[in-house]
């Protein structure tokens, strides 16, 4: 069950359409009617088919009966927002170039709109942070107050949500919005003609592979397009902590952590789900990201035949992808020595993938890298000896 404690005002009084403040406007004087319409609803005769929307739009022609039919469609789009859906967060979200919005407390709204972030031009108060959280976090039997501040969801259209309450956030309750994105983008759409050739041949010769680069450089997204070249009919198996990867085969196997309950039950991690895996006999098999303990699981699975796997991890270069890497192993196995531990990850790893950030948004493929088998790193500038040794 949700509870949020926070700050509660009346969320339905004086909210102008953009999420602002807007004491004694006919906004606030809809928004309280429709308040009172909704909370005698149950009261009504048996039989009655009008719906919050039916309401909404005889209230708003009774308050306003002036407006143009534009206005007008607009003002009822607006409060139908702000009452049955996410207020000022449901506008921009709306937008399909927006895939992210982040409210910091109280004030304006940003988002992240084809790459870039900026200011949305709206602000949003405490009462309506609050009930877009529970509107978002309710339907899904999280559970967010002051014991449990924070919250990392999915919703049931890939829609990722996180959520950090006071005291964790002193300036206010803080909401991030990252919008799944359906469309699969092409290579080319990451790295120029000589560097798709070496990406494709990457996947047809079957070479494990990690992508490393920053937060939002693109490393879920390139590797959803990488992986869109498997062959329709292999028996791929992928791992996320919140699924977003969307393969076009026909024998996709899709596992997803779940958090423990309150009571400490019921949980699976990316390591319990690596696990679990490796027995549904992967033919590839894909782990979203990596950042702990299940690096040891994913690296001893690329060792043991699963051929042509890929995942995911937070690093600046190449060097420092497989110095995490290691650290992650050691952390699920500590007696484990580090030359055991590198060469392990020499014999898993086959290729590094870097990709970074432009300035203007757009992720690119900064550089690939082979891994030798003597522990070597070296950059690829051209493919032909791809599937050749690199002693």
């Amino acid at each position: 069950m949700t509870s949020i404690e926070l700050p509660v005002a009346d969320p339905l009084v004086g909210m102008a359409p953009n999420g602002s403040v807007r004491g004694g406007s006919a906004v606030g004087r809809i928004l309280s009617q429709v308040a009172r319409a909704r909370s005698t609803s149950s009261a009504s005769v048996a039989g009655e088919t009008q719906g919050p929307l039916d309401r909404i739009e005889g209230i708003v022609s009774r308050e306003a009966p002036l407006l143009a039919e534009s206005e007008r469609r607009e003002l009822i789009k607006s409060v139908a927002n702000g009452v049955l859906g996410l207020g000022a967060i449901e506008n921009l979200l709306v937008d399909p170039l927006v895939t992210d919005v982040f409210v910091n407390g109280p004030g304006p709204i940003w988002v992240e709109r084809a790459g870039v972030l900026t200011d949305s031009g709206l602000v949003i108060d405490v009462a309506e942070i609050t009930r877009c959280i529970e509107r978002l976090v309710a339907p899904l039997g999280l559970r967010v107050d002051r014991s449990n501040p924070t919250v990392d969801a999915r919703l049931d259209d890939g829609t990722r949500v996180t959520v950090v309450l006071p005291p964790l956030a002193p300036d206010g309750p803080l909401l991030a919005v990252r919008r799944h994105r359906d469309e699969v983008l092409p290579l080319s759409a990451f790295a120029d003609e000589s560097l798709v050739a070496i990406l494709e041949r990457v996947i047809s010769e079957r070479l494990n592979t990690v992508i490393y680069g920053a937060t939002g450089s693109g490393k879920t997204s390139l590797l959803n397009s990488m992986a869109g070249l498997y062959d329709l009919d292999e028996r791929v198996v992928v791992v996320e902590d919140c699924s977003e990867l969307r393969l076009p085969g026909r024998h996709v196997v899709r596992l997803e952590t779940r958090p423990s309950s309150p009571g400490g039950s019921g949980g699976a991690t990316i390591r319990d789900l690596v696990r679990v895996s490796l027995r549904l006999r992967p033919d590839r098999l894909i782990v979203g990201e990596v950042r702990g303990s299940e690096a040891a699981d994913m690296i001893w699975a690329m060792s043991t035949g699963h051929s042509g796997s890929m995942s995911t991890c937070h690093a600046s270069s190449p060097t420092d992808a497989l110095m995490r890497l290691e650290m992650m192993m050691l952390q699920a196995e500590p007696n484990l020595s580090e030359a055991l531990v590198r060469a392990q990850i020499d014999s898993a790893i086959n290729v590094l993938i870097g990709m970074t950030r432009t300035g203007g948004g757009a992720r690119r493929v900064e550089q690939v890298h082979l891994l030798g088998r003597n522990g070597s790193v070296r950059r690829l500038v051209a493919s032909p000896k791809l599937g050749e040794s690199w002693d």
